[in-house]
C-alpha cells in the first residue's frame, strides 16, 4: 500500500475557480454512466469496495442493491451534507471547492438506481455552502446535465437543495428524511429500513457527500484502480481531516490505512515543543486513542480491532496541555444539547452525564463518581434509539480507560490541574 497522498477529489482545490464547471469538466464520467445498464453502475461500486463515507462504513454499491426494482414506486436519492459533529470538517470543504464531483455523482447514483429526484440535505448555517451548491445545480441545468433528456440518454433528473434548521440529530438518516418531509427531525423505528420505505414512503438511498463525489472517479478510471488503493476490506482513498494542536490542519486525502504517525509527518507534526497526548481517529464519536495508537492503520478493521471507530476520518489531535476531562466535558454538553429527546436513555443519559462530568471537571466530585458515570453510559449504549447516544459513551468509557488517573487528579487538588490558555494558539504568546 502506497502512503503518499492521492488528490482525486481535492485535486483542484488549489485552482482559481475551482468550484466552477470551466474547471471541473463537462462530466464525462456521468455520460460514460448513462450509456451503461443501471445494475452495471451498481455493480461497478461494488467491485470497487466503495464503502460509505459518512461514518458506518457500509458498503455503497451493496445499499444501492438493496432499492427493490420494478415495484412502481418512486425512486429517491437524499445526500447527507449535514455535517456538524465536532471535529468532522470534510464535506462542506469539498462541497465549496469542488461541488461539481458531488452534483455528477447524484446524476450517476441516482441513474443506477433508476431515481428521477435527487435531494441534497445541508446545513442551514453554512449559507456559504448552500449557495455555492445552488450555483453548481445552476450550471449543471443550463449546461443540461440536469432536467430531461440528459446527454440524449432519455434519463430525467430533478435535483433540489435543500437546507436544514440546525439540527445535529438529522444527520441520521431517518431524522433527515423526516426533516426533509417538514416534520420534526426524529430518528425513526427500524424496520423499515429507507431502502423499502424511506422519502415519502418509497424506496430511498442516503448517502455520505464523499461516498456520492467519489462516484465519478470509480466510473471514469474503473473500479480496479479504486480497489487498488487502500487495504483488503477497506479499499481506496479518503480525506482525513487533521486539526488541533498540529503545525499544518487541513484535508489529507489518502489511501485508507495510512497511519496517523504518517499524515502528522506531511503536516509537520505536533505543534512545536509539544507532544501528542490523545486523539479521535473519527470524530468526537469515536472512543479516543493514545500515542500508543500512532501506528494503527487507519482503516475500518485495524482501528475497529484496536478499540475506536474510523468514522469521519476527523483526527483531532490534543497535546499535554489539555485537560481530558474538560475535553470530554465539552463534547458532552455538545451530545445533551443535540439530543432529540425522543428516547429515555439518550434524553436522560446524556443530560446526567453532563451534570456529573462538570462536578468532576471542578474537583468536586468523588472516585465513585467515575462508577457513576460509566454505569449512565452503560445504560445508554445500544439502548438509545439511534447512534447518538451510542456516540456520546464513547468518549466517556475510553477516557477513563486511558485517563483514570486525571480524573482522581482533579479530586486530589480540589480542581483542574490544567491552565486552559496553555493549549490556545494565543497562550503561548
Amino acid at each position: 500500500m502506497t502512503t503518499t497522498l492521492t488528490p482525486v477529489l481535492t485535486a483542484n482545490w488549489d485552482q482559481p475557480n475551482s468550484f466552477t464547471l470551466d474547471v471541473y469538466g463537462a462530466y464525462e464520467a456521468a455520460k460514460k454512466a448513462l450509456g451503461m445498464d443501471p445494475d452495471a453502475v451498481i455493480q461497478a461500486v461494488k467491485d470497487s469496495g466503495l464503502r460509505g463515507r459518512g461514518g458506518a462504513g457500509f458498503p455503497t454499491g451493496m445499499k444501492w442493491g438493496f432499492i427493490p426494482q420494478g415495484d412502481g414506486k418512486p425512486h429517491y436519492l437524499v445526500v447527507n451534507a449535514d455535517e456538524s459533529e465536532p471535529g468532522t470538517c470534510k464535506d462542506i470543504p469539498l462541497m465549496m471547492a469542488n461541488p461539481h464531483s458531488l452534483v455528477e455523482g447524484i446524476i450517476i447514483t441516482a441513474y443506477a438506481i433508476r431515481a428521477n429526484h435527487a435531494f441534497i440535505y445541508v446545513r442551514g448555517e453554512v449559507l456559504h455552502v448552500i449557495r455555492r451548491l445552488h450555483a453548481a445545480v445552476r450550471e449543471a441545468y443550463e449546461k443540461g446535465f440536469l432536467g430531461s433528456d440528459i446527454f440524449g440518454s432519455g434519463y430525467d433528473l430533478e435535483l433540489v437543495v435543500h437546507s436544514g434548521a440546525g439540527a445535529y440529530i438529522c444527520g441520521e438518516e431517518t431524522a433527515l428524511l423526516d426533516s426533509l418531509e417538514g416534520f420534526r427531525g426524529q430518528p425513526r423505528l427500524k424496520p423499515p429500513f429507507p431502502a423499502v420505505a424511506g422519502l415519502y414512503a418509497s424506496p430511498t438511498v442516503v448517502n455520505n457527500v464523499e461516498s456520492i463525489a467519489s462516484v465519478p472517479s470509480i466510473i471514469a478510471n474503473g473500479a480496479d484502480w479504486f480497489a487498488g488503493m487502500g487495504t483488503e476490506k477497506s479499499k481506496g482513498f479518503g480525506i482525513f481531516s487533521l486539526s488541533g494542536h498540529v503545525t499544518r490542519p487541513g484535508q489529507y486525502e489518502a489511501p485508507l490505512g495510512i497511519t496517523l504517525r504518517e499524515l502528522l509527518d506531511m503536516a509537520g507534526g505536533i505543534r512545536e515543543g509539544h507532544q501528542i497526548k490523545f486523539w479521535t481517529p473519527g470524530g468526537s464519536s469515536t472512543p479516543i486513542f493514545t500515542d500508543e495508537h500512532l501506528d494503527v492503520p487507519l482503516d475500518f478493521e485495524a482501528v475497529g480491532a484496536k478499540g475506536s471507530m474510523l468514522g469521519t476520518r476527523a483526527l483531532q489531535i490534543f497535546d499535554e496541555t489539555t485537560c481530558v476531562v474538560r475535553t470530554v466535558l465539552r463534547w458532552t454538553e455538545f451530545y445533551a444539547h443535540e439530543s432529540c429527546g425522543k428516547c429515555t436513555p439518550c434524553r436522560e443519559g446524556t443530560y446526567w452525564l453532563k451534570q456529573v462530568l462538570k462536578r468532576l471537571e471542578k474537583g468536586q466530585g468523588t472516585e465513585e463518581d467515575l462508577t457513576t458515570i460509566t454505569d449512565i453510559a452503560d445504560n445508554i449504549l445500544g439502548r438509545s434509539f439511534c447512534a447518538l447516544g451510542d456516540g456520546a459513551t464513547s468518549p466517556i468509557h475510553s477516557s477513563v480507560k486511558y485517563f483514570r488517573e486525571e480524573y482522581l487528579k482533579h479530586f486530589e487538588i480540589g480542581g483542574c490541574p490544567f491552565d486552559p490558555k496553555k493549549s490556545t494558539l494565543w497562550g503561548e504568546q
